[in-house]
């Protein structure tokens, strides 16, 4: 803005000798019209619609426009603005004047077309546009929009304009003068205080800060916004009390030969598994790309379990009637000692003042250091061993406790702990003791982890990620997408070529995220699979894959997997493949789905690396993979204390698979077959699995091998054990 000090010039002009754009700067509260388009799922919905300009988008270049007759929040960089008209200037009276609801009674009014003798000529625009009508009001009917450009000022020379009121006869054309627009405009509408307004506080469906702060997130960006905030500011002290209390470093001075590591605050709101606010939660983490291997980290790891050892004791302790218990060790890299000697930067805006140019001298881990959190399971499982338990070889996050033939089992993400066994004393005894050395938050029974909630049913529980589906729906505006009930049609068939996207970015941010949805959902298995194919190079055919995927998202939103408390301790697989079934290369898709009794426990879709000759050898190297899954869930049950009543079965629907694998007789078809896959016969004869043919109306991992119609799909769908919870 201009100054005096500058001879009333902007520091913009000063610097770049040009005159600032004041063109975006639009009156705040005024009517708008967004382009809608993203936001439609139907070509016969209206392109815009009458709208109350909010204010900017803070991360793209694009608008806020609410919509009073639903209180939705459209971001859009293309908007056509009408700043002489106000939809919430009606509310306006005195203080004992009861408001009504802007949302039942604001309808916009027609613009009249000014007289010939007070107004220029006039010329029509070019595009119609159609609200959306009303239950208060008739029908409207087609609405002018003036075909301004939003990148121009829009308080050019205008016809003076009604106030907005319910209007039922049809809105006429607005045109633009031809005279040219004044340099410099003014404001057509008077200023008016919330006093002399007597503006009160919205409805609850009308909060405009929550709806905000939501699209925004509440998140601050920098250290200077969050100091100004209370919540975010004790939330900092909080973390920094818990630093110095924890000695994770003493100040020293610096020294020119030593690297320093920079660090930063992270800011998150930790939601409960309903979308309610839970935390604020502000991290300070070290810059782990300034450290030099070899000189301030050696070896990296980080303890995550695995999706299906979380699904196999799960399975365990439903069917056993065992609960579920939750813990959060609070802090919990801070607990990891360092061997290396690391220097970082003071906390920014916790900077001792005595000492402002010292450095800390690292002495226990820290988040963001590459061996944090190493040094943390180390801590943690050294602790573990102390107690009793025992390390499993197949996964190291599992821990399994055996106490005069009772057992305990431990489940370790980082610093979220699942703990299941026999007795509930004997889990009050070790959370007791594992209080008194970390600190950690008893979460009680099992509800939500890592973004799957766990919902009990008459069944048993059911592993829903409905939140992350809603989150993926909103961040990719499908929220109100027409629902499709299968994920990938049956034609036409995915192929490389095609129009390159401008931009991957979106396509492969979106495929990604649906990779986590894989933990609960083997629907999907085969359609993510499919459109991570093309993550180097995706077209807008691919695109359009996605849009569909997501789609069928809407329609599934409360499916989940079902665990079912009734099942017995035994276990099969239903392997199957594609031959040739990719349009691209005529490779093979391999896919196979591993059940403990009736609960489905692990699955996969994986493109072959190789081309297969005939569908006997698809279907072999198919059995094989199925195979090296069902021997590491053996060795994991065994670390379990888990025995079988029988060995596992694989379901084949291939004769000549099934015979191959039980009769080692050579074949000439099959004689550059990799030595690998052949692994299954010496299993076959050692009695430690048996193939059998099954048909193929019963093979149920056909669902993740090809796209299907419909009717097969919701019927292996409902086979494959995924169910609806109640919506919430």
């Amino acid at each position: 803005m201009p100054t005096p000090t500058l001879n009333l010039s902007s520091p913009y002009h000063k610097i770049f000798q040009i005159a600032p754009n004041y063109s975006k700067l639009k009156v705040f509260g005024c009517l708008c019209y967004p382009w809608l388009k993203p936001y439609t799922s139907h070509k016969l919905e209206p392109r815009s619609k009458p709208c109350v300009f909010l204010g900017y988008s803070l991360t793209q270049s694009a608008y806020y426009c609410l919509d009073p007759s639903t209180s939705r929040i459209y971001v859009s960089r293309h908007v056509k603005f009408v700043e002489s008209q106000f939809p919430y200037s009606s509310l306006s009276g005195p203080p004992s004047t009861h408001h009504p609801n802007p949302i039942a009674t604001w309808i916009p009014a027609p613009i009249p077309i000014p007289s010939p003798s007070s107004q220029p000529p006039l010329t029509m625009p070019s595009e119609a546009i159609v609200p959306q009508p009303l239950s208060a009001a008739p029908t409207p009917t087609l609405v002018q929009i003036p075909s301004s450009n939003t990148n121009q000022p829009s308080r050019s020379h205008q016809p003076s304009l009604p106030p907005l009121t319910i209007s039922t006869p049809s809105p006429q054309i607005p045109t633009s003068p031809t005279n040219p627009p004044d340099p410099h405009p003014l404001p057509t509408h008077s200023m008016t205080t919330r006093a002399k307004n007597h503006i009160r506080k919205p409805i609850t469906k009308m909060n405009l800060h929550t709806q905000l702060s939501k699209s925004n997130n509440l998140e601050p960006t920098t250290v200077s916004a969050a100091l100004k905030d209370p919540k975010w500011r004790k939330a900092m002290s909080d973390e920094c009390d818990a630093l110095v209390q924890n000695g994770t470093w003493e100040l020293v001075p610096p020294d020119p030969t030593q690297n320093i590591v920079g660090c930063k605050w992270v800011f998150r709101i930790k939601r409960n598994s309903d979308g309610s606010i839970d935390r604020f939660k502000a991290r300070l983490v070290a810059k782990g790309f300034h450290q030099r291997p070899g000189v301030d980290y050696l070896d990296t790891f980080s303890p995550v379990v695995k999706p299906t050892t979380v699904r196999v004791v799960l399975s365990l302790a439903v069917s056993r009637g065992w609960s579920l218990r939750q813990l959060d060790v609070n802090n919990a890299f801070l607990q990891g000692h360092l061997s290396e000697r690391v220097y970082m930067q003071q906390p920014p805006g916790f900077v001792d003042q005595d000492h402002p140019s010292y450095v800390c001298k690292l002495r226990k881990a820290i988040y963001g250091l590459k061996q944090a959190p190493r040094a943390w399971y180390h801590e943690l499982r050294t602790f573990l061993l102390d107690y009793g338990f025992q390390n499993s070889y197949v996964d190291t996050s599992l821990f399994v406790l055996t106490v005069a033939g009772q057992s305990m089992y431990i489940l370790v993400y980082v610093d979220d702990l699942i703990i299941t066994g026999v007795h509930t004393k004997m889990i009050d005894s070790f959370v007791a003791v594992l209080a008194n050395r970390f600190s950690i938050k008893d979460l009680g029974q099992l509800s939500y982890f890592l973004g799957v909630e766990v919902v009990p049913n008459q069944q048993g529980i059911l592993l829903s990620q409905r939140r992350y589906i809603l989150d993926i729906l909103a961040r990719t505006h499908m929220t109100d997408a027409k629902p499709v009930l299968t994920p990938i049609p049956t034609s036409p068939p995915l192929l490389k070529s095609g129009t390159a996207l401008h931009d991957p970015t979106e396509y492969r941010t979106i495929v990604g995220s649906l990779q986590y949805l894989l933990i609960t959902r083997p629907d999907l298995a085969f359609a993510v699979n499919k459109l991570s194919q093309y993550m180097h190079t995706p077209t807008t055919d691919h695109w359009n894959f996605v849009k569909r995927l997501l789609r069928y998202l809407c329609g599934t939103i409360n499916e989940g997997l079902q665990i079912h408390r009734q099942s017995p301790l035994n276990l099969h697989a239903y392997s199957d493949a594609d031959w040739a079934g990719d349009k691209n290369d005529f490779s093979s898709t391999s896919a196979y789905v591993i059940y403990l009794g009736r609960n489905p426990v692990s699955w996969s879709s994986k493109k072959q690396q190789t081309v297969a000759r005939s569908s006997t050898e698809a279907e072999y190297r198919s059995v094989a993979n199925a195979a090296a899954e069902l021997n590491w869930l053996c060795y994991l049950l065994t670390d379990l204390r888990v025995r079988l009543p029988c060995c596992p079965v694989i379901y084949c629907d291939n004769v000549g698979a099934t015979q191959l694998c039980s009769n080692p007789v050579f074949h000439s078809r099959m004689k550059h077959v990799a030595v690998d896959f052949h692994f299954i016969r010496d299993q076959v004869q050692n009695g430690v699995l048996r193939v059998a043919h099954v048909s193929s109306a019963d093979q149920l991992a056909d669902a993740l091998t090809k796209p299907l119609h419909r009717a097969r799909f919701l019927d292996l769908k409902s086979k494959i054990g995924l169910l609806s919870r109640a919506p919430s």
